[in-house]
């Protein structure tokens, strides 16, 4: 389905104006001609499902069927681990409750313990946050739960305040021991030049000019639209 375009986008165009004001579209992106935006179906409704991984300090219930005597809560050490009646220590850390039950099932198991059913249910959870820092209201640590867009994650920082740059909003990301930058520019994003991009837990979102023109070199006199994201690899 191809997005549709906002009214105040709509007005931009007809009335005109100087270049910054005009709408301008990422390639393929079409003009509705309905009126009224369609109300969204069930579906769109709820976030796109992702498998929760658990990590130090979150804290899961683990109930076993039958056998109150080995149900607790329990949170999980600094180290990635729980311990528990008849199992031990036995790794948390990386693992989906569905996974974490598994391998509890088994060490139940490999102690004589007949048939048990067990199941994992997450209490509370502190590994899975995203870091918002810079020009923002209110700066801090953030749940991810489900899909988190970058425009998302500002938004729960009560959004930037009357001194950001918002063609210099950085994502810094860990993948495969590699750390990342994006230099992002949420003007272009709401503008529909590109997808707002999605983030996820331990990300660090920062909108910050400063850094921003130290990481990647720019001096932006007039502030353009940024009209695609720059990535950056801060290790080799």
């Amino acid at each position: 389905m191809k997005p549709l375009v906002s009214v105040a986008a709509v007005l931009a165009v007809l009335v005109g104006g100087c270049a910054e004001d005009r709408f301008i579209g990422r390639p393929g992106l079409t003009i509705s001609q309905q009126t009224e935006m369609p109300a969204p179906s069930a579906t769109d409704l709820v976030s796109e499902p992702r498998p929760q991984v658990l990590g130090p300090f979150d804290q899961v219930s683990v109930d076993v069927f039958s056998l109150p005597e080995f149900s607790r809560t329990v949170t999980i050490d600094r180290s990635g681990n729980i311990s528990l009646p008849l199992v031990g220590e036995i790794p948390a850390a990386g693992k989906t409750p569905a996974q974490l039950g598994q391998a509890v099932t088994q060490q139940l198991q490999a102690n004589h313990v007949r048939d048990p059913r067990v199941s994992i249910n997450v209490t509370q959870v502190v590994s899975q946050v995203i870091t918002v820092s810079g020009q923002v209201r209110a700066p801090g640590l953030y749940p991810v739960t489900g899909r988190m867009t970058l425009m998302r994650a500002i938004a729960r920082a009560q959004g930037t305040s009357d001194v950001a740059r918002e063609n210099m909003v950085m994502v810094f990301r860990r993948v495969n021991g590699q750390d990342l930058v994006g230099l992002y520019d949420l003007r272009a994003i709401q503008r529909g030049m590109y997808e707002d991009p999605e983030v996820f837990a331990s990300d660090v979102v920062q909108v910050d000019e400063s850094q921003s023109r130290r990481v990647f070199g720019l001096l932006i006199q007039s502030s353009p639209i940024l009209v695609a994201p720059l990535v950056a690899i801060l290790n080799r």
